[in-house]
């Protein structure tokens, strides 16, 4: 039945116009704003929207709600370090000074969040 539908992710935020920002010009994600107050997110040439619309009483998920697939992780973490982002550290994972997690049996990962603390990944070579 919905197989054959178009789908869509989507994740909240406590400021609207400070993740527009943080997407835009931090990340380079072309953003579009919608008339109903919200703000698309468009991946993969646009051909994967990902919503992404205030709320008031936000909580930021304690999990990875958009993971972002890169050529070279070390690249794209020195180039977000550059542009100001932190790369987060969990506990059971064994990160390299630079926040990557390198595990022989999946690629190599680094962590870090959006302005309202959503947690995103950038995965190598996927």
């Amino acid at each position: 039945m919905l197989g054959d539908g178009r789908a869509f992710s989507s994740f909240a935020v406590d400021d609207l116009e400070q993740a527009r920002t943080f997407y835009e010009q931090t990340l380079g994600v072309r953003t579009a704003t919608e008339e109903m107050g919200f703000m698309t997110l468009h991946l993969e040439g646009g051909a994967r929207p990902t919503m992404v619309y205030p709320k008031p009483d936000f909580t930021p998920a304690t999990y990875t709600v958009l993971n972002f697939a890169v050529g070279d992780v070390e690249q794209a973490v020195d180039e977000l370090t550059a542009r100001g982002v932190q790369f987060e550290r969990y506990d059971g994972f064994e990160q390299d000074e630079k926040g990557i997690a390198r595990d022989p049996r999946g690629p190599a990962i680094a962590w870090f969040k959006d302005p309202a603390g959503n947690v995103l990944a950038l995965i190598d070579g996927m």
